[in-house]
């Protein structure tokens, strides 16, 4: 994995990019503007890690060498578009990582690619903003997790050695379903807020905290993840040390569109599949709906 791919170098790709430089040949794929400003004087980084990084940048991509290691950090909703770019380019052995908020990502990216690719899930805790092109705020060094195996183990390796704070779980499942529990409260609450991920952990959405969590852990259950309200606890310990804007209120602060389909908007589909009421997700994700629209 000696060359690394990060489609979709936005906030979060350009701070993992940064960081996999200073050991392996990594190239961010991203906006014209972006790639321009990183060519010219470098990836800037400020904040919880700080540094001018030289590392190359294009807008698209003409081939993935064999045994690369591909980063997917587009939003959940341009994967398809994303992917469909690269898989006739990519070589022999290559892996993709998703690297993405949301359900349902790494079952896109797999009937794309078919099985000639092997596909590999990993979550964040890492805040980033997007300051300007060429420029990135580190607001929170979190943690990488990935699931259990030789490919996770190499990933990890690699991860650790750039100062990416990396560790495998042998339950992905639960680890998939415990992060959308929390990115389903912070993301879409700041995000109609337009405030700080920090400031919804205000006594006054408490009761609108535990009700998205209820919902959550009730249709986790249902598709067979064992959950329970300890990720109300976690989450009420955690949400007050969030600096960062959450990448949703980013989006629509940018009149972008949001990954609420991919977060809220999927607890709503499952429970639907298995008959389980979910209003305030419902609600959650209709007020984001509309904002999006209103932009």
């Amino acid at each position: 994995m000696e060359r690394v791919i990060v489609l979709g170098a936005g906030a979060i790709g350009s701070y993992y990019g940064a960081l996999l430089s200073k050991r392996n040949d990594v190239l961010l794929v991203g906006r014209s503007s972006h790639v321009e400003a990183i060519n010219s004087r470098g990836l800037v980084l400020s904040g919880e890690v700080e540094g001018v990084f030289k590392v190359k940048a294009a807008a698209e991509v003409d081939e993935v060498p064999a045994g690369s290691l591909v980063l997917l950090t587009t939003k959940a909703y341009d994967s398809e578009e994303a992917v469909r770019s690269i898989k006739d380019h990519m070589g022999r052995n290559s892996v993709i990582l998703v690297l993405q908020n949301g359900l349902g990502n790494e079952e896109v990216v797999k009937n794309l690619v078919g099985k000639e690719v092997e596909v590999v899930r990993g979550l964040t805790t890492s805040g980033v903003e997007f300051t300007e092109p060429g420029r990135i705020t580190v607001k929170l060094a979190g943690e990488t997790t990935l699931e259990r195996g030789r490919t996770g183990e190499r990933i990890a390796e690699l991860f650790n050695s750039c100062g990416l704070k990396t560790r495998l779980s042998d339950n992905m499942a639960h680890e998939l379903w415990s992060k959308l529990t929390m990115n389903c409260v912070i993301n879409p609450l700041s995000a109609i807020l337009r405030v700080p991920d920090k400031e919804i952990a205000a006594d006054s959405l408490r009761i609108i905290r535990r009700r998205i969590v209820e919902e959550c852990v009730s249709v986790g259950r249902a598709e067979g993840v064992e959950l329970d309200m300890g990720i109300l606890e976690k989450l009420e310990g955690v949400i007050p040390t969030y600096e960062n804007y959450s990448s949703m209120c980013q989006d629509l602060m940018k009149g972008k569109p949001t990954e609420i389909d991919f977060l809220n908007g999927k607890v709503v589909e499952l429970g639907r599949r298995h008959r389980i009421p979910t209003p305030v997700n419902e609600t959650i994700t209709s007020l984001i709906k509309f904002l999006e629209v209103k932009r």
